[in-house]
């Protein structure tokens, strides 16, 4: 999408600022047209001749099923096609989601729809395709399946048991993926602890609940052979890619378009086999064909995430210090691995995360995915962070309160020193620079701890139970080649930026990248104008159409400003140059004395003003036959691609803190205060980035507190709906205070890091801990999320 609109800048930070946008917290430039109604969702799109297709979902977890009569639901007003998984099938191949590095990785061919066995319950088994969705719907409920209930795997803890069926015998047991780290002396230095302390935590499934459900609108053009897809999506080159080779057109005749997308979090970076079929659909019946699921087939078709069942073992000596740190993760996925991403990566980051911010050198983790008939599993916001975050500083808390050792001490006791970089983890990542000491002593004078601590031990004399709980977190951003390409899977680890000087004086800048909501478009505008040196309402910034703009990956991974970001600074910085270049031949003068500010060519040393860009680029494209004979043609469009290189990630690092009320009467737990510390390397907008820091810590919070997808024995989910289905409210959200510490990184010139999950992953460790804390008194704890007040109170006995 694009964005040109009043720009609003606070005052207060871009005093210190000067002339450079970077750094200032500059408003959205696109906040008017949304404010005004004016967004372009997928369903706001018509086209001539639309039809709209709804789905024919499978009921049960596992079942056979023969579409036995379809005559009455086609005799219906509207109806235009009822289309079965064989007939999608003949346009579209089938997939496999695997990644060759996650290697003994298995999963079983899948198909746009079901055909003959559908293996959970949302699955999608029957196209209806009508004039309206309504009479779509309408003629689902005449249409007559014989439906044969299959045995279903409903429980991670027994789907690798000799009596559990399998769901794709092929394959020979339910086990998708495991791997196992190893450092090689963990026994010993559990043998040489003074003190370990084993627990077992439990995380729930949770789904994404965005604003806009998943949409996509395919219209294929016979005439020319090409296929445009609108859709509501996080990576539209990746989408291209696949529709072109699954629906067997050239890449170049598929184009993606991703407008406004009313929220993300992952759950948009994924294929989904409803995508296939519409395109399908649309070659089929040679007509565009709009899919948009409504809120009750999103939780049943959109990609869960976040089951895990750890049990953790830590080593300490007496005086704090962590030895060694051993876990056990037990994930649950569902019957198909989700393509192209898969379902081993939230594992794979479980286990490279745990202990990250800690110098221990021992570590071992034991990692197994296994499958079951239930909605599969895979990226959603923080990918594994929030577990790794919640099982390491839960269990490093539980050591300091067995040792009587502060939560400040014991971290402070542990973590990586801040001037011992580059080094790596005990997991074998590898860390280029990162600032725990700073961040944890920002965090402390922010909360003026010992004030807060005075003020826990006065209320529990009085029967007021008050916890403060801490988190470490490390972030995983900026991801190159390995996170996906070195696996085979055709996702761009680059991002491009097109920049380019319009006739007027305006620029515009063509980026990779995808807004999604956070604020991707501001920063790119901010950056463009200070590369260029025009003011930031002179550029116009437009997103997310494969025909538009460079290849990139998209927004995924805390990469749009990392990665996109620098794509755009390049680009920005050789225009200027080319400018400079052009300017001095126009003005007869050196090209080394010659500057861009404000829109204008200046004297680099007197800051004498020299001419306006509008006017050199009067000249460039309607007046070059005034130039010097012999000069070349002005390059007034610049194209650059960057990607993460000298390190696989950018690692950011924080800190946060919660402060919690728990009342032992009721169980209900009240959230007092929250406080955030974050290094994300260079702040490129601090209102920005504070505002994605907020709302993950909401999401994380969410997750910790109310969010879980509650299946019955039957592996049928019980609360898919909006009514059933906790999330956060902002009158349930405490106030939340951020901070930050800068420590850029040296891979990029831009030295931005990712900041938008990090939020995510350290509520379920400190809300955590504040609870535990605040339960201390009675020895209760609770390490099963999400924690409610049934089991707070069963942990005090009460229940």
């Amino acid at each position: 999408m694009d964005s040109l609109s009043n720009i609003e800048v606070d005052p207060s930070i871009e005093a210190d600022q000067e002339h450079s946008y970077i750094g200032a917290g500059v408003a959205r430039p696109n906040a008017r047209r949304h404010l005004e109604g004016r967004g372009t969702y997928v369903d706001d799109i018509v086209l001539a001749r639309l039809a709209h297709v709804v789905y024919l979902r499978n009921p049960f977890a596992h079942a056979r099923f023969t579409v036995t009569d379809t005559s009455d639901a086609r005799s219906m007003p509207g109806i235009i096609a009822i289309v079965d998984g064989e007939q999608i099938s003949e346009i579209c191949s089938s997939w496999v989601a695997n990644l060759a590095h996650m290697v003994g990785m298995k999963s079983a061919p899948q198909t746009p729809l079901a055909i003959g066995r559908a293996c959970w319950q949302g699955q999608a088994v029957l196209a209806v395709v009508a004039e309206t969705r309504q009479q779509a719907e309408d003629a689902l409920q005449r249409i007559e399946i014989d439906w044969q209930e299959l045995p279903a795997v409903t429980d991670i803890e027994t789907a690798l048991s000799p009596e559990t069926p399998v769901i794709h015998p092929d394959l020979g047991d339910n086990l998708c993926f495991a791997k196992t780290i190893d450092t090689g002396g963990v026994d010993n230095a559990f043998a040489q602890a003074d003190l370990v302390v084993e627990e077992t935590y439990r995380f729930a499934r949770v789904t994404g609940v965005t604003m806009e459900p998943r949409a996509v609108l395919a219209d294929f053009d016979p005439s020319e052979q090409k296929l445009t897809v609108y859709q509501s999506h996080q990576a539209p080159n990746m989408m291209q890619d696949l529709y072109s080779r699954h629906l067997g057109l050239p890449e170049n005749s598929v184009r993606v378009i991703c407008k406004d997308v009313g929220g993300a979090f992952g759950i948009k970076c994924h294929s989904y086999p409803e995508d296939f079929a519409t395109a399908a659909l649309s070659m089929i019946l040679k007509r565009p064909i709009k899919f948009v699921a409504d809120r009750l087939e999103s939780f049943v078709s959109d990609i869960h995430a976040r089951e895990h069942l750890v049990h953790a073992r830590l080593a300490v000596k007496k005086d704090g210090e962590i030895l060694a740190l051993d876990i056990d993760d037990l994930v649950g996925t569902g019957p198909y691995s989700p393509y192209p991403r898969t379902s081993a990566i939230e594992g794979n980051q479980v286990l490279a995360i745990a202990g990250g911010p800690y110098k221990h050198k021992e570590y071992r983790a034991h990692l197994n995915v296994v499958a079951q008939n239930k909605v599969s599993t895979s990226q959603y916001r923080g990918v594994g962070h929030p577990l790794a975050c919640a099982l390491t500083e839960g269990i490093v808390e539980l050591a300091a309160q067995k040792l009587g050792i502060d939560s400040f001490d014991m971290r402070r006791k542990n973590v990586m020193p801040d001037d011992g970089y580059p080094c790596k983890g005990a997991s074998g990542i590898a860390l280029e620079g990162l600032s725990h000491q700073k961040c944890l002593d920002k965090l402390e004078e922010m909360m003026d701890y010992k004030a807060l601590r005075k003020e826990q031990a006065e209320l529990r004399k009085k029967g007021i139970h008050r916890g403060i709980g801490l988190a470490m977190v490390i972030e995983l951003t900026n991801p190159g080649a390995a996170f996906y390409g070195v696996g085979g899977a055709r996702i761009a680890a680059l991002d491009g930026a097109t920049i380019r000087l319009d006739a007027s004086g305006t620029v515009t800048c063509l980026a990779a990248n995808v807004e999604l909501g956070q604020g991707t478009e501001t920063i790119y505008t901010q950056i463009a104008a200070d590369a260029v040196g025009v003011p930031m309402d002179r550029v116009r910034v437009v997103t997310g159409d494969t025909l538009a703009t460079p290849n990139g990956g998209g927004n995924w991974a805390s990469r749009g400003a990392g990665v996109g970001g620098e794509a755009v600074l390049q680009a920005g910085l050789e225009l200027r140059q080319n400018l400079c270049k052009f300017a001095a031949i126009v003005l007869k003068k050196d090209a080394g004395e010659l500057d861009i500010e404000g829109g204008r060519i200046i004297n680099k040393t007197t800051r004498e003003q020299l001419m306006e860009l509008a006017e050199l680029g009067r000249i460039a494209y309607f007046r070059p036959d005034t130039l010097p004979p012999g000069t070349q043609a002005p390059q007034m469009t610049v194209t650059r691609h960057y990607v993460q290189s000298g390190y696989p990630f950018a690692f950011t690092n924080g800190v946060q803190a919660s402060y919690v009320e728990v009342d032992i009467e009721t169980g209900f737990v009240k959230l007092l205060k929250h406080w955030i510390v974050e290094d994300c390397g260079r702040v490129l907008n601090t209102m920005l980035v504070n505002e994605q820091l907020r709302g993950a810590a909401v999401q994380g919070i969410g997750e910790t507190l109310l969010e879980e997808c509650l299946y019955d024995e039957n592996a049928l989910l019980r609360n898919g709906n909006m009514a059933d289905y906790l999330v956060p409210m902002a009158s349930e959200m405490p106030d939340m205070e951020v901070a930050h510490v800068e420590t850029p990184t040296a891979t990029s010139q831009l030295g931005a890091k990712g900041a938008g999950e990090a939020g995510t992953a350290g509520p379920r460790g400190c809300v955590m801990n504040a609870i535990n804390d605040a339960l201390s008194p009675f020895n209760a704890r609770v390490t099963s999320q999400p924690i409610t007040p049934e089991k707070i109170l069963r942990a005090l006995g009460t229940i």
